[in-house]
């Protein structure tokens, strides 16, 4: 049975690469991969597997054993899948089956895979799954923690708001709203498509704690996870992040939305990853 060994602290750098590669190199699959989205979330997503997360595929754990990750920005699946196989929760070699035929790492994450408790995509949905496994776990006096990690094109749902207006209400402090915000979204600018600023000031207004990060500094991510700011408030941590970040022609670009890399692509963004520090 394949088991969770989550790394030292002072292994979320190499985890974090080892995301970013095999991200790389599914974009090699049918269709492409979604880059930018995807290798944005990454040093958020090591950090958690690494270090924050309780028993995130179960293990037999009981319910108030373990934490719970909502990845809502379902079209990032493949930053997801590199996590899992990064950390022993799927078969290494799955990950070369990425969107194949009879594959279970669908361009969607789907609950076929250890940690995978919902199936996830539709824009604005992932924050009231994440609120439903919070609540749930204070009914019945769980000591566990809900993580939604949030695309910020999809804060244009109005659905994410009524979750965020019902988490502070009901006191929700055991869920925590990550906001990938690499200002991206499909690609176009988010604030050209509707724009989300002042984004602080809404989730304020909104009853919720908030703390603004540099979505690729492993000390930040860290301690803006340790717990609730206040008891009794929920937290949304807005995360700046780069789509397709360190990848050459693509970092911070349109291009980065999706991306078909052929071999000699995939060589050159591996190399240019390789000289990075998180």
């Amino acid at each position: 049975m394949l088991t969770h060994a989550p790394p030292r602290k002072d292994a979320a750098a190499r985890l974090a690469a080892d995301i970013r590669r095999r991200v790389v190199e599914m974009s090699g699959a049918p269709g492409g991969a979604r880059l930018g989205g995807s290798l944005s979330v990454a040093d958020l997503l090591a950090v958690l597997y690494g270090e924050v997360l309780r028993q995130p595929a179960g293990d037999g754990a009981s319910s108030g054993d373990r934490d719970y990750l909502v990845l809502s920005k379902g079209h990032a699946s493949a930053a997801l899948y590199a996590a899992l196989a990064a950390t022993g929760l799927i078969p290494d070699a799955e990950t070369g089956t990425y969107r194949q035929d009879g594959s279970r790492l669908a361009g969607h994450p789907l609950r076929r895979l250890p940690g995978v408790d919902f199936a996830t995509g539709a824009p604005g949905q992932g924050l009231s799954l994440g609120l439903g496994v919070a609540l749930a776990g204070r009914r019945y006096g769980y000591d566990n923690r809900a993580f939604v990690i949030l695309g910020d094109g999809e804060l244009q749902a109005g659905s994410t708001w009524e979750a965020a207006m019902a988490a502070a209400h009901l006191g929700a402090d055991n869920l925590v709203a990550v906001v990938d915000r690499n200002g991206w979204q499909g690609g176009r600018r988010t604030e050209d498509r509707m724009a989300l600023e002042p984004l602080a000031d809404k989730w304020t207004g909104f009853g919720w704690d908030v703390l603004r990060i540099d979505g690729h500094d492993h000390g930040q991510i860290r301690r803006a996870l340790e717990g609730p700011v206040r008891p009794g408030r929920p937290t949304v941590v807005l995360a700046r992040t780069v789509a397709a970040r360190g990848v050459p022609g693509l970092h911070d670009t349109r291009r980065g939305n999706t991306a078909v890399l052929d071999a000699q692509a995939r060589r050159l963004a591996l190399a240019a990853l390789a000289g990075e520090r998180p």
